[in-house]
């Protein structure tokens, strides 16, 4: 049975390895679940899935394997949670409980087809509808040997399969962006260091000093171990990017919370002498973009941020600006850092497919060598996997 599991985790692009499965098949040989749908999926999970990214296709695969049932949700409008809140408790005789009829699994499914079509209100303490509190198998908050529950808390635990909304469906690497996700995919960019005062226990290096001292307590201890990579992050900002603020606030706040060396800067449109940190007070307090460019060692990470759209005269003409007379061309900025900081992208967060009808954004990738990534969980780990190499 579950060599036809593993084949379906495999087919759902799930990179899964015969070892993996061989521990699944052992962990279950020594009884460390019960014999339980739910610890099973914990577990597998557990041993199956090495990446985060992978938990919503390993649910859906899991839920098509097991009969189906997460399919046939999914091709069904929502239930109204109006049928499903719980309204009522109700406690039934054994003897009630042992009328009610069982249906059997292939039964069970054939008529919460039928419901769906037939139901059209909310129904409470019945023994035939979608509702809660009664004797039907649909539902949520009653009594039935067997039955799905859909939505709520269940009441006699028997249900045979549980419903909910999967709990990682964004970690899909064809979704877009949310800040949990985002932070998943910048932590392909690491390289850890143990820096600083030494607060951490060294369990190995205590284990072999204790051992080499004759078996007394010999206590070693080590700095924390931290992300080094130090990330210079530039952001534009105003004009068009304003169609971006969500996403790129989700962008940013995740980046400082991976990135503890972290830098950053804006712009707009395009890099040119000046940088600024506070919008408010961006024409008061401005940094020397010559400044910037010596501050920071060569082995910085720079990551940019805009959607490159704009005149093309902006990066390619000296006074091209819209704000001032800038006596540089912004392309002449860009080759500066890309000079300076051989590990550098750009992230767009316009979608991919419309770069190509955006002319500046052509100019930009060629200025980037091609290093312009969407700012999707696929272009942000092709993005930090260029920046780590």
């Amino acid at each position: 049975m579950l060599i036809d599991f593993f084949f379906t985790l495999k087919d759902a692009k799930i990179p899964v390895s015969i070892k993996e499965f061989l521990t699944l098949l052992e962990a279950m040989e020594k009884g460390l679940i019960d014999m339980s749908m739910d610890d099973f999926y914990f577990l597998s999970r557990i041993i199956m899935v090495k990446d985060e990214a992978h938990y919503d296709k390993f649910d859906q695969a899991f839920g098509m394997y097991f009969k189906g049932i997460d399919m046939i949700f999914e091709k069904h409008p929502e239930i109204p949670l109006d049928w499903l809140s719980k309204r009522m408790e109700r406690e039934l005789t054994d003897e009630q409980k042992a009328a009610i009829e069982k249906f059997g699994y292939d039964k069970l499914m054939d008529r919460l087809k039928e419901l769906f079509k037939e139901q059209k209100e909310r129904h409470e303490g019945g023994s035939k509808w979608i509702g809660t509190g009664g004797t039907s198998p649909f539902g949520n908050g009653g009594q039935n040997p067997e039955g799905i529950r859909i939505g709520g808390k269940g009441g006699s635990r028997s249900a045979v399969k549980v419903w909910e909304a999967r709990a990682y469906r964004d970690y899909d690497t064809e979704r877009e962006l949310g800040t949990r996700n985002i932070k998943v995919a910048l932590r392909r960019l690491r390289k850890f260091a143990r820096l600083g005062a030494e607060d951490e226990l060294a369990l190995d290096a205590t284990i072999k000093a204790t051992a080499n001292n004759a078996g007394y307590l010999d206590i070693k201890m080590q700095p924390e171990r931290k992300n080094n990579i130090k990330v210079l992050m530039l952001l534009d900002v105003g004009g068009t990017m304003d169609d971006h603020i969500a996403r790129t606030e989700e962008l940013f706040s995740a980046a400082k919370t991976e990135f503890k060396n972290m830098e950053f800067f804006y712009f707009h449109n395009c890099v040119y002498d000046n940088l600024w940190k506070n919008n408010h007070r961006r024409h008061a307090e401005k940094f020397p973009t010559w400044d910037v460019l010596r501050k920071f060692t060569p082995d910085t990470k720079v990551i940019f941020v805009g959607d490159a759209t704009m005149s093309p005269y902006e990066i390619l003409q000296p006074g091209g600006s819209v704000e001032y007379n800038n006596e540089e061309a912004g392309a002449t900025w860009l080759q500066r850092f890309t000079s300076s900081f051989p590990k550098f992208i750009w992230l767009n967060p316009e979608p991919e497919g419309l770069w190509q009808y955006r002319q500046s954004v052509s100019v930009i990738r060629q200025l980037m060598n091609n290093r312009m990534f969407p700012v999707t969980i696929e272009g942000l780990e092709r993005g930090m996997r260029l920046l780590s190499k």
